[in-house]
């Protein structure tokens, strides 16, 4: 190796061609991550990270920050996350009108109240009770309000619209009653359907704290009994996390890791179910967001993503694979960008390393010790080792000129 003439050519051409080889596909690969940057569902390490197997399992399932999507399981945390990109929504598209910037908040966190026109109230009827901390009458305004935290309920219609003698015929006609008291009948219809529109929020909310199914309920009549207390979906997956986890520490043996597996994958099962309907609420929320624009302001794209870690290393990975990716097709800093290329192959290789006692990763691949990564990963510092840029690339050009400069 110390008289590199000696190197065939046939073996310079492959050697090179190796390197355009690895560097196209580091290249694709960053390109079409950049592509899917515009889409409703862009790039993301995330799942691969979550998946990590073996000894540094850990270490790269909590660079994600979530691990187990625990947070989209807290109403509170989901509660910031779509308020914080209502924000960034409005930040995004700062020529936004007053009536879309409404219409945004109320299809979002919903209105602080929700009001019908009504120019006085029927002789007869009084608002109070229960019925008075629902919905109110404002004189000064002449609206019929109800707070925006508060939702009519049919039974409470059903007893407003009794307090008048009006009758609505199956044609949608009123009859009875004097003009005010049909007026105070459409009021109510009215006000009824504003306030029965949820918010985004509210319905995640309904959905993780509302639903006796995934929060679990509590039955203070029969406290300290067996029936007291209902596991919810959410307990039952946090119960299962904690169980796998234990468990995990505790596998010496493939069957026992065989059999984790097959947990691992209920868990995931449980964890689709649970996630996967507030995933789904926030796509449909973040469409009809951009229904609300013009094609002008469209024309601006995608709101930013918001600045978490997880997105730092999303960026990092792109930028690293297409710029690794170009220098290697160029023959520029080659051997440094060999290097890099090799150890970032290496980061992805340690996720789910093939070794003994890990589980195999999942997929068609089957290795053991040595994976597809790992090739790689080899073959760059094999191309570190060699001048492959002078040979080919524009290391060449500098090669040529610093040699000249010691010449002269």
């Amino acid at each position: 190796m110390k008289d590199l003439k000696k190197i065939s050519g046939i073996a310079i051409l492959l050697i090179v061609l190796l390197r355009l080889s690895i560097g196209w596909q580091l290249l694709y690969e960053g390109l079409w991550k950049i592509d899917t940057l515009s889409s409703n569902r862009p790039w993301t390490a995330a799942g691969y990270l979550k998946n990590a197997k073996g000894p540094f399992r850990d270490h790269f399932r909590n660079m994600t920050g979530d691990p187990n999507d625990m947070n989209w399981l807290d109403a509170d945390k989901v509660k910031a996350k779509w308020s914080g990109w209502e924000q960034r929504f409005l930040n995004h598209f700062p020529n936004i009108t007053d009536a879309q910037k409404s219409k945004l908040h109320q299809m979002v966190s919903g209105s602080d109240s929700f009001a019908a026109e009504l120019s006085a109230l029927p002789p007869g009827v009084e608002i109070r009770g229960s019925l008075g901390k629902a919905i109110q009458f404002d004189p000064k305004r002449k609206r019929l309000i109800v707070k925006g935290d508060q939702h009519l309920t049919p039974a409470e219609k059903y007893r407003l619209q009794s307090m008048v003698p009006v009758t609505k015929e199956a044609n949608g006609k009123l009859s009875g009653g004097t003009k005010l008291d049909q007026d105070f009948y459409t009021a109510v219809e009215k006000v009824y359907a504003r306030s029965a529109r949820l918010s985004y929020i509210e319905k995640m909310q309904a959905s993780l704290r509302g639903n006796p199914e995934v929060a679990g309920h509590v039955d203070k009549k029969q406290e300290g009994t067996i029936d007291g207390k209902r596991i919810g979906e959410l307990e039952q997956y946090q119960i299962a996390l904690e169980r796998y986890e234990k468990k995990l520490k505790e596998a010496d043996q493939d069957f026992k890791r065989d059999h984790l597996d097959k947990i691992w994958a209920e868990i995931q099962e449980m964890r689709a179910s649970l996630v996967n309907p507030i995933r789904a609420m926030e796509d449909d929320m973040k469409a009809e967001a951009y229904k609300l624009l013009t094609p002008e302001q469209l024309a601006a794209g995608p709101v930013p993503p918001e600045n978490t870690e997880m997105h730092r290393i999303n960026m990092m990975t792109i930028a690293a694979l297409t710029i690794l990716g170009i220098l290697l097709l160029i023959g520029l800093g080659t051997r440094i960008a060999a290097i890099a290329a090799a150890g970032m192959l290496l980061s992805f290789y340690l996720v789910m390393p093939p070794w003994p006692g890990v589980p195999a990763a999942p997929g068609p691949e089957h290795s053991f010790i040595v994976n597809k990564n790992l090739i790689e990963v080899i073959a760059l510092l094999a191309i570190a080792c060699l001048p492959t840029g002078s040979w080919f690339g524009i290391d060449r050009m500098f090669y040529r000129f610093f040699n000249k400069n010691k010449n002269s």
